[in-house]
């Protein structure tokens, strides 16, 4: 009989994901003083965990350091663009960290699996992707790749969930529902986008993520593991100033001003 795998508890969960959170506070702050510029792509199966790992991830950010890339559909004037351009103006500049919640990488999975682009179209993306993520990291950005590959009983179930859960239905939509009917074509889609796009520049990490909080908790040391930081002088300041003597001034009259109503006194029936 195989024992079963220890899971890690709670407490243990959210003392190491802050311990990881600090980290990548100190990461922000390396990136910001060095001028690095820092792409992390997060690809996988719908309801794999992308989108959690990336709220911990930002959660203790500054946005003006780090911010999150998820481009909606292409419109009509981008789809007569080159396929990469507008992910190109999402791309860092000096001092900058961008997270893209899908990338580039729509046209090796949804693209060709729904049929929204030709074969002609997919294989001069495969020829083209390795080429361009070739230029990004020799004009010195650092590019991270993860893929969160989760089983098809588990995305069901986190499928399930959602459909129960009026604040998250909105998450699932009628493409995610197509994925489940065409897990084998996707499947497919992913190995063929994988031996063309696996390369040493830029290599896959793949994320086990049928258990979310240890996916995150794996994800986020392996990145920290990948990027050079290291601590910069810390410019927040150490003190409050004292508030200076009043000299005078007098606020309006409450009267003059449009308050928010106390909802609260009237939950406590004040």
């Amino acid at each position: 009989m195989v024992k079963p795998q220890k899971r890690l508890g709670a407490r243990e969960y959210e003392a190491e994901l802050f311990r990881l959170q600090a980290e990548l506070v100190k990461v922000q702050e390396w990136v910001r003083a060095s001028g690095t510029r820092l792409v992390v792509v997060f690809e996988g199966r719908d309801a794999a965990g992308k989108g959690g790992t990336i709220k911990r991830i930002t959660q203790y950010l500054n946005p003006r350091v780090a911010r999150i890339a998820a481009l909606p559909q292409p419109s009509e004037r981008e789809r007569g663009q080159w396929y990469f351009q507008r992910y190109v103006g999402q791309l860092p500049s000096r001092g900058e960290v961008v997270l893209f919640d899908r990338s580039w990488y729509n046209r090796a999975g949804v693209e060709r699996v729904m049929g929204f682009c030709t074969p002609e179209e997919h294989r001069r993306f495969l020829h083209q992707c390795p080429i361009f993520e070739r230029m990004l990291v020799e004009d010195g950005i650092l590019l991270r790749k993860y893929w969160f590959s989760v089983s098809d009983e588990e995305q069901q179930r986190r499928f399930r969930d959602r459909l129960d859960d009026p604040m998250r239905r909105w998450k699932l939509s009628t493409m995610d529902l197509e994925s489940i009917t065409r897990w084998e074509e996707y499947s497919r889609a992913k190995d063929d986008m994988m031996v063309h796009t696996d390369i040493p520049e830029a290599p896959w990490y793949v994320v086990e993520s049928d258990v979310k909080k240890e996916a995150r908790l794996n994800m986020m040391a392996h990145l920290l593991s990948t990027i050079p930081y290291t601590d910069v002088d810390d410019e927040a300041p150490t003190s409050i100033p004292e508030r200076p003597a009043a000299t005078g001034y007098q606020r309006p009259p409450r009267e003059q001003l449009t308050y928010v109503p106390d909802h609260v006194a009237s939950m406590l029936g004040g």
